[in-house]
């Protein structure tokens, strides 16, 4: 972990199913970790796993057995490093979930809820950024990761259900009592959006191409405002600083 930098952990949380929030936090990781950040992704997302989709082996422990059957097994057994963790000055690590549904279901109890707020504190002990991806929220996994969480950010896709589900979910977060940071849409902009993410098209939008390779195209320009969001910029400070934003982020980690 870098000394320039407080840790911040960050949920990221789908307003509905469907809104690319796996893909846009591998995105949003690598983008940090280009700049020098120590990042982590835990993924809270139990019915689609789809974490583990981009990591290559076997994953044993994952996730929800750091959570159950191995709550005393060190976390660094549980993270694995992304096919291209290597071509980047940052650290780049996630701690995916594929279990049978067995475990899903025990992985859902408080007891594992609580173990994941002390995973992912644990995993801001080391690292700079710990990043979540997180379902819309209705069961005890997802409210542990909003809870434990420095920043939400709520996703949405940029259509009328991204609308809809978006309200809901701002009624959610606030009966828990849980502030939201900004909202971000994908798929193209949305009014009730801070920041708006493209469509990726053709190839880039498989698995294989993650992550996306461009220079100051607007996915990569909107990847890298998600990013210095989850490294304690404002949107006012990314509106106003006139500084080249990768240089501003390499600063902040690489000092």
């Amino acid at each position: 972990m870098t000394a320039a930098h407080q840790p911040t952990i960050t949920a990221v949380i789908g307003a509905t199913g469907g809104a690319g929030t796996t893909r846009t936090i591998v995105e949003v990781a690598t983008t940090l970790a280009r700049t020098g950040a120590d990042v982590a992704v835990f993924d809270a997302a139990v019915g689609s796993q789809g974490l583990s989709d981009y990591v290559k082996g076997r994953l044993d422990p994952d996730l929800t057995t750091l959570l159950t059957d191995a709550v005393d097994t060190p976390l660094s057994d549980g993270l694995y490093a992304l096919p291209w963790s290597d071509t980047v000055p940052g650290r780049l690590a996630v701690c995916p979930i594929m279990a049978p549904f067995e475990r899903l279901a025990r992985a859902q109890s408080v007891a594992a809820a609580k173990q994941f707020e002390t995973r992912t504190k644990t995993a801001a002990t080391q690292f700079d950024t710990v990043l979540v991806d997180v379902p819309p929220i209705s069961a005890n996994l997802a409210v542990a990761a909003a809870h434990v969480a420095d920043h939400r950010i709520v996703m949405i896709p940029a259509t009328n259900r991204g609308v809809t589900a978006l309200q809901r979910m701002h009624d959610r977060l606030a009966d828990l009592q849980f502030e939201t940071s900004i909202t971000v849409s994908t798929f193209g902009n949305s009014d009730e959006a801070e920041i708006g993410i493209p469509t990726l098209t053709g190839s880039d939008t498989m698995i294989q191409s993650a992550p996306y390779d461009a220079n100051n195209d607007t996915y990569a320009t909107s990847i890298a405002h998600f990013a210095a969001v989850t490294a304690g910029e404002s949107i006012e400070q990314i509106v106003d600083d006139t500084t080249d934003l990768p240089t501003r982020l390499k600063q902040r980690f690489l000092g």
